[in-house]
């Protein structure tokens, strides 16, 4: 993004970003309304496709699991879903910035709530909105519940109630209940603060620490940091109506009394001077520069009110340039986001059988999360945030939200926490090997296009071309590009014909503030292909109008091929409900050699290293490791056997069928010694025709699915050829990829 100040009048600022408000307004209905109402669905995990199946699944079958169950409570977790069954309950008192809309409101929340669940750490939720405000008869509501779940997520209950709530249903339930609006963003914070405490040079016993809100975030935030070490004796509460001194008790609740100080400070800006650490729970705006300024040597600053927090970055360095910062922000370093913990420390709650989430077990996530960040960076991670620097420091206290090794990382330390704290029911043996059965998670958690949406919005400023400017979805695609700070979109048409499209789809991107044109009155291919290698542009999106071949040959002519690689290849990503994968080469290579099929895998498992995956290729053929003799099993065996001189590391086996690669289970029993240590995820097809329909039947059956593609590999430079059935969300992803690619190629 620009450095360079906004010269618009204030007007046509306040303009652009009401317009943006009603636009992003209107985008959220119809993603929650289209193609069907609300975000979440209920799918049986068994077959239920015969009169037998449904004799074991209902009457008069599971009438023996009834009976188990009965004699052996502990069978629930083994013969039902309990054990991977999380609630999401509030009863709308306090709903993200909304405040108390009421539990029906807060249903859409709740339900986003257990979509991350799903995708971070695989755990299936109900949510259960409760029309009750009476703290008692909430609690009792909830209680009932017990024998349904394996754990309780209490959300958007407002302050004091939820300490009571809390409190009293961890008391009464035998299973984990947590308040992830206090917990969450204190263990995350807690992170933050351990690591800028580290950067800084101070230990935590001597800091002093001001915090500006006293709510159920801000005391779960303090609390957990007396935990870790902090002394109460140096931390100063400010809430809405100043200090929260002795000389207030009487008006206090209990949760406030426990920070209330003996001083004269009555004001936050009386309370900050000098202080080491602020803490920001509270409302955006109130820490003030000329407060920052008097803070102590290298003040750290957490201000996680949002969206606006309680100072910018930029005008906190502006007068102390030695400051650390962290907001709850995603366009800033250092994001405080409770997703950093909350599915993790379910699953790893879960796994052990928990009967609580304990301090033990808090202060555990805490560290996980901040030794993550000092921890080496692996390569899967480095390459899915592109070329920036991931070292621990000023801009890295904290991991990103879509660190791959968050859930092997934090879950397990939650769970030996439990199990060292004596509360876990059914502790694991082996947590090397608990940790590697948490790999699966990794690769189908259905985030796989946010590290790439990571690296483009972070690098900001890259120009893309779209050969078809004219098309409307090309314009509509450049409308959410801007938007979310993707790129900078250079449409390749008539600019007059552009401009009257943008106007009848009601757009808001400007020509020549926000998107670039360069005219063309013919196909866009050629000209955006000589855009791309005069260096004008830095990566091309085509092919949504005309053929692949004619595309193909324009790109090939004037853009060519990376230094090494011998020919072009393409490759499908597929986000299917149990894995991710991507496909090779359902648009290129009609019948490729085993030299041709060597060179794409190579570059195919380069590039899934962009999002964050760790390539498991299999070389996909009719027979099973020398079963058939036949051409096609041969040209798989010798590619085999150049692939593993030129990637020894690279995880490959074959030639074997589709389904023994997608099964571990079945390539075990065929070949225990597999190079393969878990399910492939990178299929390589022996010819198009095979690759082509393995994809796009694949892609129409996974019915929500995501597909991303066709990835274009191989080329000198950065571009992509899409189809004419790519979508403005498809056109969207891909752009991501080619502005990611440009980030990595520096």
């Amino acid at each position: 993004m620009s450095n360079e100040p906004d010269l618009r009048a204030p007007g046509a600022v306040a303009n652009a970003d009401a317009g943006a408000e009603a636009a992003l307004e209107r985008a959220a209905l119809d993603y929650h309304r289209f193609p069907k109402p609300g975000k979440i669905s209920v799918q049986p995990t068994k077959d239920m496709s015969t009169q037998r199946d449904l004799a074991l699944a209902y009457s008069p079958g599971v009438a023996a699991a009834c009976m188990a169950i009965k004699h052996e409570p502990d069978e629930a977790y083994s013969l039902t879903s309990r054990g991977n069954l999380v609630a999401v309950i509030t009863n709308g008192t306090a709903v993200l910035g909304l405040g108390n809309i009421g539990a029906l409101a807060g249903k859409p929340v709740m339900e986003g709530k257990g979509c991350l669940f799903k995708k971070f750490a695989g755990i299936d939720v109900f949510d259960i909105e409760v029309d009750e405000a009476d703290p008692e008869k909430f609690i009792e509501t909830v209680a009932r519940l017990e024998p349904t779940f394996g754990g309780i997520n209490l959300e958007d209950i407002k302050a004091p109630e939820c300490f009571v709530i809390e409190t009293k249903l961890r008391e009464r339930m035998k299973i984990p209940v947590f308040h992830d609006d206090q917990h969450g963003t204190a263990i995350v914070a807690a992170a933050a603060i351990l690591n800028a405490l580290q950067v800084v040079g101070k230990p935590i016993e001597g800091v002093r620490l001001v915090c500006s809100g006293a709510g159920a975030a801000a005391i779960a935030c303090l609390n957990i940091l007396v935990g870790l070490g902090l002394r109460k004796e140096n931390i100063f509460v400010c809430d809405s109506r100043g200090v929260v001194s002795t000389d207030r008790m009487a008006s206090l609740d209990e949760q406030k009394r426990a920070y209330a100080r003996d001083t004269q400070a009555r004001t936050l800006g009386d309370a900050v001077a000098g202080a080491d650490i602020f803490l920001g729970v509270s409302q955006g705006g109130v820490l003030k520069p000329e407060m920052v300024a008097t803070m102590a040597d290298k003040p750290i600053i957490l201000a996680l009110a949002n969206p606006d927090p309680e100072i910018l970055p930029e005008r906190a360095r502006q007068v102390r340039p030695d400051c650390l910062i962290a907001t709850g922000r995603s366009d800033y370093p250092n994001q405080v986001n409770n997703v950093l913990c909350f599915p993790f420390i379910f699953r790893g709650a879960l796994d052990v059988g928990a009967t609580e989430i304990n301090e033990a077990m808090k202060l555990a996530a805490v560290r996980a999360i901040a030794d993550l960040v000092q921890a080496e960076q692996s390569d899967v991670v480095a390459a899915a945030y592109g070329a920036h620097d991931l070292r621990f420091g000023p801009d890295y206290l904290i991991p990103r939200p879509f660190d791959p090794r968050l859930i092997t990382t934090v879950a397990p330390a939650v769970a030996q926490a439990a199990i060292d704290s004596g509360v876990a029911t059914r502790p694991f043996k082996d947590v090397a090997s608990y940790r590697r059965s948490l790999e699966r998670l990794v690769y189908t958690s259905g985030t796989v296009m946010q590290p790439v949406f990571a690296a483009a919005s972070e690098a900001g400023g890259s120009r893309i071309a779209y050969a078809e400017g004219e098309e409307d979805r090309t314009l509509r695609a450049a409308q959410v590009v801007v938007d979310e700070r993707l790129a900078r979109p250079v449409l390749v048409g008539r600019p007059d014909i552009i401009a009257d499209r943008i106007a009848r789809l009601g757009l808001r991107i400007r020509v020549g503030e926000t998107v670039d044109v360069v005219e063309c009155a013919e196909a866009g291919t050629a000209r955006a292909a000589q855009l791309l290698a005069s260096g004008e542009v830095d990566g091309l999106l085509c092919g949504i109008t005309g053929t692949y071949p004619e595309h193909l040959a324009d790109v090939s002519r004037t853009i060519g091929l990376k230094a090494g690689a011998k020919g072009l290849a393409a490759m499908g990503l597929l986000q299917l409900p149990r894995h991710t994968l991507f496909i090779c080469d359902p648009y290129i290579h009609r019948d490729p050699s085993a030299e041709e099929i060597a060179e794409m895998t190579v570059l195919a498992a380069e590039e899934m290293r962009r999002f964050g995956q760790l390539p498991r290729a299999a070389l996909i053929t009719a027979s099973n490791f020398g079963s058939v003799d036949d051409p096609s099993s041969r040209k798989m065996r010798a590619a085999l056997d150049l692939i593993r001189t030129r990637a020894p590391d690279l995880e490959i086996d074959g030639e074997m069928s589709a389904d023994t690669a997608l099964s571990r289970a079945v390539l075990g029993r065929l070949r225990p010694d597999s190079a393969l240590t878990a399910e492939a995820n990178l299929l390589i097809m022996p010819n198009l025709d095979a690759a082509n329909i393995t994809f796009n039947a694949l892609k129409v059956v996974s019915g929500q699915g995501v597909s991303v593609g066709p990835i274009l590999l191989g080329a000198a430079k950065p571009v992509h050829i899409l189809t004419p059935s790519a979508t403005v969300r498809g056109i969207v992803n891909m752009t991501a990829l080619t502005a990611a690619s440009v980030a990595a190629r520096g």
